[in-house]
């Protein structure tokens, strides 16, 4: 026979309504009555019917992703584990499930995401990524659906809730860094510019070279997928060039794990003849060769915090907009050395 809240209840010496509101994390039951439930549905074991839960509250407990592209290619890079790590960490604490939606095209992004919300299929959205002229964003905005943006919105900034790190600045940082370290000729290797985060890295970066008088120079940007073959490809271009750079802001881990590889095989040698600065700092950028400067962007405070703040947004409908600014620091290795003339 199955086991019911009343078989709990009574083990626990509380009323049955007293173990509904504990199977939903009420904040007025107090911690030591959570426990002595817990250990009763423990000792019975039982499991709660989210199910049945979910359509008494006409709630799903479940949060819908929204990737940036196919999942063949999204999850290659270290980004993504590292950020749905955060995210699934929050969406356990408050008992929600997740529900992915990816798609190869921009159309068919939107249409997944229509189907979760006509459908009812999830409380709310968290988009992984910030694009220009996202026809996500203005759907679930016209829909008045909950949602959360990794990144910054490409507009209506004060109307959409996000989080976000600040990449202006991090990129003025670390080119600020190389230039400091004698380097002129710093290239930028950048992901698609349709997306924000390399929009916001690329003004950072020229902001540096302003400050400090250098000349902007359209053929040392280049733009390619954040793959490692995306890297391979963005350092052969550069190094085509009549006068190749010396040094390289590179917005990805993973682009650059591509670019040590490439170096590698053509015998120029890092960072005696090629300094690189990278972001993200997954845990390649530790066991790369040599070590990569990287700069930290937190990646599972970005999703903690855009789960627990889209779950506030839920149980909420009034919460206010929210931009959450997650901290950043540069990590310096072994890519970066001072320029010898």
């Amino acid at each position: 026979m199955a086991v019911t809240i009343k078989d709990v209840a009574k083990i626990a010496n509380v009323a049955p309504s007293t173990v509904s509101r504990v199977i939903a994390n009420n904040p007025r039951i107090s911690e030591k009555t959570k426990k002595r439930v817990r250990e009763a549905m423990e000792a019975l074991g039982y499991h709660p019917n989210f199910i049945a839960r979910s359509l008494a509250n006409q709630t799903t407990q479940v949060i819908g992703l929204v990737m940036p592209a196919a999942a063949d290619k999204t999850f290659q890079n270290p980004f993504f584990p590292e950020v749905l790590r955060g995210i699934s960490t929050a969406a356990h604490e408050k008992q929600y499930a997740l529900h992915m939606s990816t798609g190869v095209s921009g159309d068919e992004i939107l249409e997944g995401v229509r189907q979760m919300v006509q459908g009812r299929r999830v409380d709310g959205i968290i988009l992984l990524y910030s694009a220009v002229e996202d026809k996500v964003i203005k759907y679930l905005q016209k829909e008045c659906f909950p949602f959360v943006v990794i990144g910054k919105p490409f507009e209506h900034v004060e109307e959409i809730t996000h989080v976000d790190n600040d990449n202006y600045r991090a990129a003025k940082e670390v080119t600020h860094h190389l230039l400091s370290l004698g380097h002129e000729r710093v290239a930028f290797v950048g992901g698609s510019i349709q997306l924000v985060v390399t929009i916001d890295r690329l003004l950072g970066y020229e902001k540096a070279l302003r400050d400090a008088e250098i000349p902007y120079r359209d053929e040392y940007i280049v733009h390619e997928e954040f793959l490692k073959e995306g890297g391979q490809e963005a350092i052969s271009e550069l190094l085509s060039l009549e006068e190749p750079p010396t040094a390289l802001v590179v917005t990805d881990d993973l682009m650059s794990l591509g670019i040590l590889n490439t170096l590698h095989d053509m015998g120029i040698s890092v960072p005696e003849q090629m300094s690189i600065v990278s972001f993200n700092n997954v845990l390649l950028a530790e066991v790369a060769r040599p070590p990569l400067t990287s700069v930290d962007i937190n990646i599972f405070q970005l999703g903690f915090q855009a789960a627990k703040t889209l779950i506030q947004k839920v149980k909420d409908p009034t919460e206010p907009i929210k931009r959450i600014i997650i901290p950043h620091n540069m990590v310096k290795r072994q890519t970066c050395k001072e320029f010898a003339n």
